[in-house]
């Protein structure tokens, strides 16, 4: 997991550390008083989350970040912010795409405390673009759909914050990392308008079953690795969004849905096999198949097996 602090009063050092921290800019102030800038990022491979606070009004330029940025403004006001055909203002709640990967962007942000988030755009494609990864997905909006999608997203940046990015030791299971970084990427794709989503071409909802076996036989075989939509689209040989509409049709469920309920089962056999007395913990096991979150991981476990898992550990 990386972790970053910084906190300065000095604009020059700020600039510096900003260009290294995200991508080449130039920033300037004409405030006369305080210009202390802090910031500190939390990251698991292709996603970081930082919390940025600026006690100034700060202009900033900014090169193309090639990644996906979001902002969250908790405070303040980001104004006159612009890049290629869009100029906006921002205030507190607001959730925005800053630009896209590719464009660069300007603006001002007054005496504001607001979140980045940064992920791969890679990401996107993997969650939701063809099965072999050729077509790059585009968010085609810098606003969410609606206000409903917009807090969606700000929860799943906050869980990401506050329980994936909190704990080291969690954050550093592999699957954990998989499995919170494609749920970023997938409420991004739920909240703004995208290439991926909107308006999805016909020819997928011809799917034979030898796709569904094939999607299913690599889920059971590759459960304990880090796996993709695209990665189980790509085994079945069809698109993602055809692998979508096929596990909809013929087995009302999602494949990632169908991936938890695998890795649940082997979370659950791992319990009853499990010795306590040599240290093995619900929270442990649950974490190396992928559930970061111990509470929804006994609540998803009660459902299936009519148990809590410390029960069957302890009794196993």
């Amino acid at each position: 997991m990386e972790t970053l602090t910084f906190d300065s009063d000095d604009l020059d050092v700020t600039e510096d550390f900003l260009s290294r921290a995200y991508a080449r800019m130039r920033i300037g102030s004409g405030s006369t008083g305080s210009r202390r800038a802090r910031i500190r990022r939390t990251g698991i491979d292709s996603v970081s989350v930082d919390e940025l606070a600026l006690d100034f009004e700060m202009d900033y330029s900014v090169t193309p970040l090639g990644r996906v940025c979001l902002c969250v403004v908790h405070e303040g006001t980001v104004r006159d912010h612009a890049f290629q055909g869009v100029e906006d203002a921002f205030g507190p709640g607001d959730v925005v795409l800053f630009a896209p990967p590719d464009l660069p962007y300007t603006g001002r942000i007054c005496n504001a405390r607001y979140n980045i988030t940064m992920l791969e755009p890679a990401l996107l494609a993997q969650v939701a673009g063809d099965g072999d990864g050729s077509q790059p997905v585009r968010l085609t909006g810098h606003r969410p759909r609606s206000a409903a999608s917009a807090r969606q997203l700000y929860r799943t940046i906050a869980h990401l914050r506050d329980t994936v990015l909190a704990d080291p030791e969690m954050a550093d299971q592999p699957l954990v990392a998989a499995t919170a970084a494609q749920h970023l990427a997938a409420s991004v794709l739920a909240a703004f308008p995208n290439t991926a989503l909107d308006g999805a071409p016909a020819g997928d909802a011809d799917v034979h079953p030898a796709v569904l076996r094939r999607a299913l036989a690599y889920i059971d075989d590759h459960a304990d690795q880090p796996v993709t939509v695209a990665d189980i689209a790509a085994a079945a040989h069809v698109t993602v969004r055809g692998l979508q509409y096929a596990f909809r049709r013929h087995l009302d469920t999602t494949p990632l849905a169908q991936l938890r309920r695998v890795r649940l089962a082997h979370a659950h056999h791992e319990l009853v096999a499990a010795d306590p007395g040599t240290g093995a913990t619900v929270t442990e096991i649950a974490a190396r198949w992928g559930f970061h979150h111990p509470g929804r991981f006994a609540s998803l476990y009660r459902d299936t097996y009519r148990r809590a898992p410390h029960e069957t550990l302890t009794s196993g």
